[in-house]
C-alpha cells in the first residue's frame, strides 16, 4: 500500500498553510467562505509592509485533487492547487471572488494550470475594472506531499480587464504578457489601465 493522505484529509491543508507562512510570514489575516457542495475556502491575507504588497492566497482548494467533481473515487495522483492574488495596498471586497476562483475545481470540475484563463463576468472587488484572472506559474515552490500524492501548485491569479481577456481568447496568454511588459505594466496596481494588445501589433 502507497503511503499518503487519504481524500480530503486535513494533513494536506495544514501542509500547504505550513509552506505558505513558511515563504510569506506567521499569522495571516484569514477569512472563510463556503458554497454548497464544496469543502470551506478560506483566504489568508499577507502583507509585506516594505514593499507594500498585499498576498490573498487561497486555502481549501488543494483538499481535493483536480478532476471530474462527479466521480465517486477522486484520483489521488491528480493536479492540487491554490491560488495567489497579489496587490499594491490590498483591496476591500476581495476575498468571495478568489473564493469563487478557489471553488471551482470542485464545483465546476476545473482544473487549475498556468495560463488558464477564469472569467468571472463580474468585477473581481467592488469598483474595479478587471472581471478576470489568467493564472501565471507559481512564485514559490510547490508544496510537497508524501506518497502518490501530488505536490501542491499555488499559481498566481492576475486580474485582467473585459478587454484583455477576449485578446487571450483570441492569442492567448503569452501575448498579453508581452503587451504588459512592453507597457510597463505593474499588474498589481488595483488602479492599473488596461492594454489592448491589438492595438500594439
Amino acid at each position: 500500500m502507497t503511503g499518503g493522505y487519504p481524500p480530503g484529509s486535513p494533513g494536506v491543508l495544514e501542509s500547504v498553510r505550513a509552506h505558505l507562512e513558511q515563504c510569506y510570514g506567521p499569522e495571516p489575516q484569514e477569512a472563510s467562505v463556503t458554497f454548497l457542495g464544496a469543502p470551506p475556502i478560506r483566504i489568508l491575507r499577507f502583507v509585506e509592509v516594505e514593499t507594500g504588497l498585499v498576498r490573498y492566497v487561497s486555502l481549501g482548494c488543494s483538499a481535493e485533487p483536480m478532476g471530474d467533481p462527479s466521480a465517486l473515487v477522486p484520483d489521488p495522483t491528480a493536479p492540487r492547487a491554490e491560488l495567489s492574488l497579489v496587490l499594491q495596498g490590498g483591496v476591500d471586497g476581495l476575498v468571495r471572488s478568489l473564493s469563487v476562483l478557489a471553488a471551482a475545481p470542485a464545483v465546476e470540475g476545473l482544473v487549475l494550470s498556468e495560463g488558464a484563463l477564469i472569467d468571472l463576468g463580474e468585477p473581481l472587488w467592488p469598483g474595479a475594472a478587471f472581471t478576470a484572472v489568467i493564472l501565471r506559474a507559481p512564485e514559490i515552490p510547490d508544496v510537497e506531499l508524501p506518497g502518490e500524492t501530488a505536490s501542491v501548485a499555488v499559481f498566481r491569479a492576475v486580474p485582467v480587464t473585459h478587454t484583455e481577456a477576449a485578446w487571450v481568447r483570441m492569442k492567448g496568454a503569452a501575448e498579453l504578457e508581452e503587451a504588459w511588459a512592453e507597457a510597463g505594466i505593474d499588474v498589481t496596481d488595483p488602479a492599473r489601465s488596461a492594454v489592448n494588445p491589438g492595438m500594439s501589433r
